[in-house]
């Protein structure tokens, strides 16, 4: 019986998961949370608007609700989960992402694990697609790099990267991929 994409003898080889820990995007958040949340005190308690235009006391509440509350916890519960099955490699980035989305070994041609610049190559971190292909990345500058059949190309950003590329040589011993 399928459960969560589980069957019998679909076994996990490798699990990795990955959240914005840099102390750098911390910083920027911390900040921008701290001003919407002492500008909505001191226009909606305090009494005093903010600037010579003030916003709607409205507008004020929805901000803080979205950049003082909603926006920190979303990036506090963002994870990129990579897992290599015996049946595929498996990759989620949650809560964009509520289900895995499994990459069949049947559609590798190559891959390899190298290092990359996710600014220059792919426009920095989440999910993201440039000149390379697409990428999956947190955080880092090494993954498994992948080209499919098709051509397409897909990146996974790792802390692990030796660690997955072990695993994915595991599944692949004696599997025919032509």
């Amino acid at each position: 019986m399928e459960k969560w994409g589980w069957t019998k003898g679909n076994t996990r080889i490798f699990r990795e998961e990955q959240q914005f820990r840099q102390t750098w995007i911390w910083v920027l958040i911390v900040i921008t949370s701290v001003i919407v949340w002492s500008s909505t005190i001191q226009q909606i308690l305090f009494n005093h608007p903010i600037g010579s235009k003030p916003v709607a006391d409205s507008v004020m509440i929805i901000l803080w609700i979205v950049f003082g509350i909603l926006f920190p916890i979303f990036f506090y519960k963002l994870k990129l989960t990579t897992e290599v099955r015996k049946n595929g490699i498996y990759v989620r980035f949650f809560p964009l992402q509520l289900k895995f989305k499994r990459i069949g070994f049947e559609r590798l041609k190559k891959y390899e694990i190298r290092k990359y610049n996710p600014i220059l190559e792919y426009g920095g971190w989440g999910i993201r697609y440039g000149l390379k292909g697409k990428a999956y990345n947190v955080s880092g500058n090494l993954g498994i790099q992948m080209e499919f059949k098709n051509g397409k190309r897909l990146l996974i950003g790792s802390q692990k990267p030796e660690e997955f590329y072990r695993g994915i040589e595991r599944c692949l011993e004696g599997v025919n991929r032509t």
